[in-house]
């Protein structure tokens, strides 16, 4: 009888972790607030001045960041990814700019803070202009390096499961946040998307994307016959940036886990659309050449794995694209009716 192969340990270098902020903030200048657009989750911030050099903290509980709470992480990922050494797989592609980690903080000590140099100068700038196609291109190969340094992992950790993913935006999740009074925009937002999809994408999609966000497991176990790896989760443009010798710069890490490269890829592909500066179908197939270029065979899975995943990106963002133009939402509901051909 044939066994299936069990992948090497990854060579991983454990992070020390402060057990309070003040000692990791020790020698720290100034503090100030500071207020980012681009966040959404109701993290708070601070600029801090250590040694000269401008950082930047982040403090993160699930009672405060709603994406935590849709993940269920009551672990802090971002400290737990931190302190396990999986923010180095790629050193040579990604600069992730954290410096230290404080863990055991607030209710339950379900929190934690995060010190990063602040590389905001160095992140893709605001706007609707194209991204240059070298940039992009870099962008791709660095996920592809992410992941072929970490093909075949299984999260030993405890970081986000397959399953929350893909029930992020599920209408459990939303009807906590209505319970407590909308303290945050983008679930309110969700909820009124969600019943625009309804009645506006094809009725064979709805019904059957609203069974899988119900329960998403027919897609998690599909998904789960195709090669897996580490996960960074949120490669949205607003993490993204080039750093000053080149890498790839790639902050926030709160959504890791053990995954299907594809899933960060449909991620890119729905949150960035605007700013691609070429057709989503060249991008799919810019990073399968991305994988190969990093040794990793991508014959017999890709195509499938792909498919699937940009079904279970329109569980996550059907809504958004629901509030967008017609043309966008009619590309990702055909891409959902090509996935659930597969199930």
């Amino acid at each position: 009888m044939m066994t299936e192969a069990v992948p090497p340990p990854l060579n991983l270098t454990p992070r020390p972790v402060a057990g309070s902020v003040e000692e990791l903030l020790a020698g720290a200048r100034h503090r100030e607030p500071f207020l980012t657009s681009d966040s959404k989750s109701g993290s708070t911030f601070e600029r801090v001045v250590i040694d000269g050099d401008p950082h930047v903290v982040k403090h993160v509980h699930v009672d405060g960041d709603w994406t935590m709470r849709f993940n269920g992480d009551v672990g802090c990922h971002p400290m737990q990814v931190w302190e396990a050494g999986l923010m180095d797989l790629a050193p040579g592609h990604v600069e992730h700019g954290v410096v230290g980690v404080a863990a055991g903080l607030g209710r339950n000590g379900w929190g934690a803070a995060i010190l990063m140099r602040d590389l905001s100068a160095e992140l893709v700038a605001p706007g609707d202009d194209p991204l240059r196609r070298e940039d992009h291109q870099r962008f791709l190969a660095s996920m592809a390096a992410l992941a072929a340094a970490s093909w075949g992992w299984v999260d030993d950790v405890g970081l986000v499961p397959l399953a929350n993913r893909w029930s992020w935006f599920c209408d459990e999740n939303l009807e906590v946040e209505r319970r407590s009074g909308w303290p945050d925009a983008v679930p309110r937002i969700a909820a009124e998307g969600w019943a625009r999809f309804a009645g506006i994408a094809p009725r064979g999609v709805v019904d059957d994307i609203t069974s899988l966000r119900r329960e998403p497991q027919v897609l998690v176990d599909a998904v789960l016959t195709t090669p897996l790896c580490f996960l960074h989760g949120d490669w949205k443009l607003g993490n993204v940036g080039t750093a000053s010798d080149g890498r790839t710069v790639l902050i926030d890490w709160t959504y890791p886990g053990s995954g299907p490269i594809a899933h960060d890829l449909a991620w890119y592909l729905a949150l960035n659309r605007s700013r691609l500066p070429e057709p989503k179908e060249a991008v799919i197939d810019a990073l399968g050449a991305s994988l190969r270029s990093c040794g990793v065979e991508t014959a017999g899975w890709y195509e499938r794995q792909v498919q699937l995943c940009l079904l279970g990106c329109v569980l996550e963002f059907g809504w958004e694209k629901a509030l967008g133009d017609p043309e966008e939402l009619a590309w990702w509901c055909d891409r959902a009716a090509d996935g659930l051909a597969l199930l």
